[in-house]
């Protein structure tokens, strides 16, 4: 590894040369199953023909203008995604972190068109945001903050699933305009709250005239069974950030909004120069269309299923088993201790996951994964949390 890059990144040392589908082929040959998906990006997994002839194809025409003159595939987009999740306009970015950002403006700005002069948010404990300096603010976790304060003031704090937290943190605090949180803890632990926690929230915000916004930055594009984890629950956020598996790859990111979120931001309040140019936004119509033609959503949810009840049988009776959750293909299996080092070892048998909240062991794979390809995440994690757990 180069000295040349700043050491932000605890790097594996493995290098991939190329991928297809589910699997990526390293320096010197070996083939890893990769149930990470480049934490939950790659969702047509790698390689896939139809982004490579979309990007190839607009590379080839038009890659960068800015957003100073029309973009008809960014127009494209938009209108695929509002399709999709009911929402009335898209703002344009370049990762999860931005529309995060973006989001946070929303709240503030139309805070202040209501003469809030000091808005609030309701953030919750555990919740992942992002690691610019307002989101890292914005998220529930210690470590993200350590090193960079002041942190960014404006947020109120509560424990996830917990509605009687939010009226009592909010209560004397007339400054509240928004919640954020995400339908499912990615980063907390895979946390999957129940259906009641969503449209409660959805409740609470329309009885003190907040805006509910959803960070679905990983939960979103499918990952989850539907196009977007609030869809489970049958409510409607007034404001959503997605990015990761928008471009399978190709950096985008993306806030929607609706109502009065939706004319919260005028010309000039907000910007990014690369936000939403051609050569992302092709990207992006490629995954949504073949998603659609595919019938990913669908696939994920059935994929999700096999690998859960999979688990479940292979690990029964493991006392160091506490918990194995999640949606569609986005799970969480809770050990009773650290177990950090199980990334090593996968990674030697041959399959690619990660270890989140210390504990959890996190799995993301492409939502193009097989059955045969199911079954092999779970013969090759239970044999190895088994020999884990034996002390082997």
């Amino acid at each position: 590894m180069t000295t040349a890059l700043m050491q932000t990144y605890g790097r594996a040392a493995v290098e991939f040369t190329h991928g297809e589908g589910v699997w990526l082929y390293d320096t010197d040959g070996r083939r890893y199953l990769d149930a990470l998906a480049g934490i939950a990006v790659c969702g047509l997994g790698h390689a896939h023909p139809a982004v490579t002839r979309a990007v190839s194809e607009q590379a080839g025409r038009l890659v960068h203008t800015s957003n100073l003159y029309n973009i008809r595939r960014q127009s494209e987009l938009a209108a695929h995604l509002t399709r999709l999740s009911g929402m009335e306009n898209v703002f344009f970015c370049n990762s999860g972190a931005e529309a995060n950002e973006a989001a946070i403006k929303v709240a503030r700005a139309h805070g202040h068109a209501k003469g809030i002069d000091v808005p609030e948010i309701v953030v919750v404990e555990g919740s992942f945001h992002g690691r610019t300096l307002a989101t890292l603010s914005a998220t529930g976790n210690r470590k993200v903050h350590a090193g960079f304060e002041p942190l960014v003031q404006g947020f109120v704090r509560v424990p996830y699933g917990d509605l009687d937290a939010i009226e009592s943190a909010s209560r004397n605090r007339p400054g509240v305009v928004a919640v954020l949180v995400e339908p499912v803890l990615g980063e907390g632990g895979v946390i999957v709250p129940p259906d009641e926690y969503l449209t409660g929230l959805r409740a609470l915000c329309d009885r003190n005239g907040w805006l509910l916004m959803l960070d679905e930055v990983q939960s979103g594009m499918g990952r989850t069974g539907r196009w977007f984890a609030f869809q489970h629950t049958g409510i409607q956020p007034d404001v959503m950030t997605l990015a990761k598996a928008l471009g399978n790859g190709v950096p985008i990111g993306a806030c929607l909004a609706r109502g009065e979120a939706a004319k919260a931001l005028k010309p000039g309040m907000h910007g990014s120069t690369f936000g939403g140019n051609p050569l992302a936004c092709a990207a992006a119509i490629a995954v949504i269309e073949t998603m659609e033609r595919d019938g990913l959503v669908e696939h994920a949810q059935k994929m999700g299923e096999r690998l859960r009840a999979g688990l479940a049988r292979a690990l029964a009776g493991l006392n160091c088993v506490v918990d194995i959750r999640g949606k569609g293909l986005m799970i969480g299996i809770e050990l009773d201790r650290g177990c950090g080092e199980l990334v090593g070892k996968a990674m030697e048998k041959g399959l690619l996951m990660n270890v989140t909240a210390d504990r959890v062991i996190r799995l993301l794979p492409p939502l193009v994964i097989d059955e045969a390809e199911v079954d092999q995440v779970v013969e090759t994690l239970s044999e190895l949390v088994k020999a884990w757990n034996s002390g082997a």
